[in-house]
């Protein structure tokens, strides 16, 4: 845009010829362009403003749309809640509505005739028939032992309030990183048990013949899973312990501040590193060594009934190798884990990024060499409740459509009733992130050993994938979008090309085979093409 005219010389203005035609026309000329200058000027503040108000328009109209569609989404999910709400009340009052099956009446089998016996030869003697034995009066042990009541005294519950710990299942070796995906078999519920059939008086020939075929050894019962045994006697060490707390009043008082401090330490939590959760950290340590340290009295017990293998030896240089361990810190050990995975599903269901730093809280006390006893972490109670909330991190599987496929991959009832999908979804992306936050951490830089080693994770991983087309379900796809997001760098850290292989196996294979694909297949699919963006590393080209 041009520039105004300069002003002339003020010799100019003292001129006689100031006032001269030609002076007139000069001047009207010098006005004429300080008028168009004003105007561009004009014009061009104009356009911008146009351009401004334009602009705005463009953006509030993207406003509301955007709030329309978010609007419509929610009244459609409404809707869509709704319908299943009716579905599930209408599938209750039917089955309410519907008659119980009559069980069969098994007809005992007739009795088996006599066998006729064989007239004896003439040339041999008759024998004297044998005489019935007499009744004998000695009493027969009874079919099974009473047990025995708890004597009064000081302690009601006994030395050991609940048992002999029953022996856990073999130990599985660690999966080597470069085996094969192998898949494992699931639990299958034993049969029912049928009523025996009649037997019937041997004959000559049929003894002969069951002397030469041998006698198939019985089928054993199947093992119990100690996980859920360690479940079960974390819910009597509770019931213990509010026992305890009836008989000692300082326990009671000092056990309820205790429980809360955990609690309160976790949800103050915040996102960073151990640096910026230092004072937390220390009250949930400062808590747990109080307890383990007896300052509130409270009645010893046995630590192998929280651990899945019994651990019978001590072990040198380690500082807790007594046989029995104060039943209050035990109790806040279970607190502890508990609040941990409240924590993960409260707050990692929504953000999956906020496990790493509750990951990092939990390794770190879980690791401490005045937690461990005899040389060994006390993870075991985490890990029993991790089965329980979320089993497809353990190999089982289930039909998300299904009410036994339902409990079988851990979807929560609530006052008898499913929760919702979504509700569902959170919990499994909260607990597979965290999960993956526990045991994706590397320990070769500390003299610390890692409680739950990356092996865990492998085999965890390899069980989802190896999972059979037909028993798929939507479930594994979120806990294994869960486990994958935002920890594919450090799993290759570990496991290298072979964990590279995994990830293809994970998130191209696996979601390939699902019989119908569904929103959380695409979403493995989608974290292929976004590990591609941020890395580089193309899964779907290999």
């Amino acid at each position: 845009m041009a520039n105004s005219s300069p002003l002339r010389p003020v010799d100019d203005y003292l001129l006689d010829a100031r006032n001269s035609p030609e002076a007139q026309r000069r001047k009207h000329a010098e006005a004429q362009r300080e008028h168009e200058i004003v105007l561009q000027r004009a014009l061009h503040a104009l356009s911008l403003h146009e351009l401004a108000e334009a602009q705005r328009e463009i953006e509030e109209q993207e406003r509301r749309r955007v709030q329309r569609v978010a609007e419509e989404a929610k009244r459609i999910e409404a809707e869509r809640q709704a319908k299943i709400r009716q579905l599930e009340d209408e599938a209750h009052l039917a089955a309410q509505k519907a008659k119980p099956i009559p069980k069969p009446v098994v007809q005992p089998p007739p009795p088996a005739p006599a066998p006729v016996p064989a007239p004896a030869p003439a040339s041999t003697p008759k024998q004297e028939a044998p005489k019935p034995a007499a009744p004998s009066t000695t009493p027969q042990p009874a079919a099974s032992t009473a047990v025995s009541k708890p004597t009064n005294g000081a302690n009601p519950f006994g030395a050991n309030p609940f048992g002999t710990p029953s022996q856990p299942a073999a130990s599985q070796p660690a999966a080597s990183p470069f085996a094969k995906l192998a898949p494992t078999a699931t639990s299958t519920p034993a049969p029912a048990p049928t009523p025996a059939p009649a037997v019937k008086a041997p004959t000559p020939a049929s003894a002969a013949a069951s002397a030469a075929t041998p006698t198939p050894a019985p089928a054993q019962p199947p093992k119990p899973d100690r996980h859920i045994e360690i479940h079960k006697k974390l819910k009597e060490l509770r019931n213990f312990m509010a026992l305890q707390s009836k008989q000692n009043p300082a326990l009671k008082a000092r056990m309820g501040d205790m429980r809360r401090d955990i609690r309160k330490s976790f949800g103050q939590l915040t996102s960073g590193g151990l640096k910026e959760n230092k004072v937390p950290v220390a009250r949930i340590a400062a808590t747990l060594q109080a307890g383990l340290n007896n300052e509130v009295p409270s009645e010893p017990i046995d630590p192998n009934q929280f651990v899945l293998e019994p651990r019978t030896q001590a072990v040198e240089g380690c500082q807790h190798n007594e046989g029995l361990l104060p039943s209050l810190y035990l109790y806040l050990l279970n607190i502890f884990a508990k609040a941990a995975i409240s924590q993960f599903i409260n707050e990692s269901g929504a953000d999956p990024r906020t496990a790493e730093y509750i990951g990092q809280v939990v390794v770190k006390v879980y690791s401490e060499a005045q937690f461990l006893w005899r040389g060994q972490t006390m993870i075991d109670m985490l890990v029993a409740k991790y089965r329980v909330v979320c089993p497809v991190l353990f190999g089982f599987r289930g039909n998300d459509r299904m009410e036994r496929g339902r409990a079988q991959v851990g979807w929560r009832k609530e006052d008898g009733r499913w929760i919702a999908e979504q509700y569902h979804i959170d919990r499994m992306t909260g607990l597979g992130a965290g999960f993956a936050a526990i045991t994706l951490r590397d320990f070769s830089r500390v003299k610390r050993t890692t409680p739950w080693p990356p092996t865990v994770y492998w085999t965890a991983l390899a069980q989802i994938v190896n999972t059979p087309a037909a028993e798929m379900s939507e479930t594994q796809c979120y806990v294994l979008k869960a486990m994958i997001a935002d920890n594919e760098t450090k799993f290759l850290g570990f496991y290298g090309n072979a964990g590279i292989a995994a990830l293809r196996c994970a998130l191209v294979d696996y979601p390939s085979r699902i019989p119908k694909s569904t929103a959380a297949s695409e979403t493995l699919k989608v974290l292929a093409k976004t590990i591609n963006v941020r890395t580089g590393l193309d899964l779907e080209q290999m």
